[in-house]
């Protein structure tokens, strides 16, 4: 069974900077699609960005787009989240996931009910 152990997360001031890592364990980092998702309290889990397994296709949500960079190490069965120009409103847990079926359509790539492997999650705070 595949694990996923997300960290990077903590406290930072609007404008700053955080990397969030997430590595896998318990098998190979091959999924068609490692993504991250996010959830403020009161709040739907929201998709964030989306990396292939080559890492030669990302894809964003809007509201990150421009500021985040998806990245992965599949030599190190990591995968990684750039956070830059941070603002209150990306203050959520944030999780990483993989998506081990071939997708269908972009869709299903941000849908997280069709996700199988979920890590713990890490806070990240950005206070103004």
């Amino acid at each position: 069974q595949v694990q996923l152990v997300e960290s990077g997360g903590g406290l930072v001031q609007a404008g700053g900077s955080l990397r969030l890592s997430c590595t896998t364990s318990g098998g190979t980092f091959s999924g068609y699609a490692m993504s991250w998702f996010r959830q403020a309290p009161g709040k739907e889990r929201e998709f964030v960005a989306a990396i292939s397994w080559s890492g030669g296709n990302s894809y964003y949500a809007n509201s990150v787009r421009g500021r985040f960079t998806i990245s992965r190490d599949n030599a190190e069965n990591t995968g990684y989240l750039q956070m830059s120009s941070l603002k209150p409103e990306d203050t959520a847990v944030y999780y990483c996931a993989e998506f081990t079926r071939m997708p269908n359509n972009i869709v299903e790539v941000t849908t997280a009910s069709l996700y199988d492997y979920w890590g713990q999650g890490t806070q990240v705070t950005v206070s103004s």
